[in-house]
């Protein structure tokens, strides 16, 4: 069996940690869990299952990932989401892999999300590759704070899906809790010096909307095509509204903690 450690940065998800950790035992030998401040159950949980506990606050999206690479025991990680399991296929095929010799440095995987039981396929949610598996003598999570990925050139994509239970219904996906994606975007690209102006919110809300609609062709999804789209376009159009709340009045800009991502 190849020797792997599998990493899962957590925040409040004690109704998710013992399946993922269950999941990810069929493929690691050890399991490391990065913990940004939970105040439910989650590292009691992922204690008494055997793991590893790192805490850590949250740092950003690619630096946290990074956090748990020098604990591992092992070269080989495996990085998921409390929210996410690996497939019976994707379990066979990573077992198939003969990692001690391989000539990659990471491996990819398509990722079906879900609304409650439904799997999105269109509109961008599906196949939506991505680096979960890779050495880390050779890789690791690009360092930034919003959307990262594993920086390779030297990858292979593997048969099989992980899943992500990305919301349990559609009123999650316009509020679900530590998901505020349109307020760390604004502080992030008002940190880093863009600006916006008055047509920006909804030039922008318009065409995520539309990238996800037609060019995705999200409409082949019926009424989530619809939905999942203008949940795109709403929080691009709230991402540069806020942004340009910062640049017009200095009351919100001195009350926002920049040094609070979430």
């Amino acid at each position: 069996m190849n020797s792997i450690t599998g990493i899962i940065i957590t925040l409040n998800e004690e109704h998710n940690i013992a399946d993922c950790i269950s999941n990810m035992k069929q493929v690691c030998n050890e399991i490391i869990v990065v913990d940004s401040g939970s105040t439910d159950h989650t590292v009691t949980i992922a204690e008494e299952l055997g793991a590893i506990i790192i805490v850590q606050p949250y740092l950003g999206d690619g630096f946290q990932k990074n956090v748990g690479l020098p604990t591992a025991g092992n070269n080989w990680i495996l990085s998921l989401d409390a929210d996410e399991r690996l497939t019976d296929e994707m379990v066979e095929a990573i077992r198939n892999q003969d990692l001690d010799n391989s000539e990659f440095d990471a491996y990819s995987f398509p990722r079906r999300n879900y609304i409650g039981s439904r799997w999105i396929t269109h509109g961008g949610w599906y196949p939506d590759v991505c680096i979960r598996l890779f050495d880390r003598r050779k890789a690791k999570f690009k360092e930034v704070k919003q959307h990262s990925y594993v920086e390779t050139k030297n990858s292979k994509r593997l048969r099989g899906d992980i899943i992500h239970y990305s919301f349990r219904n559609i009123g999650e996906l316009f509020s679900k809790p530590g998901r505020n994606f349109s307020t760390r975007g604004a502080k992030i690209m008002y940190e880093k010096g863009k600006r916006a102006n008055a047509c920006s919110p909804v030039i922008h809300g318009t065409m995520a909307f539309l990238r996800h609609y037609i060019i995705r062709f999200g409409f082949l999804d019926g009424i989530d095509g619809i939905t999942v789209s203008l949940s795109s376009g709403i929080n691009s159009y709230l991402k540069y509204a806020k942004l340009l709340e910062y640049q017009r009045d200095p009351q919100v800009l001195a009350r926002e903690d920049f040094k609070k991502i979430w």
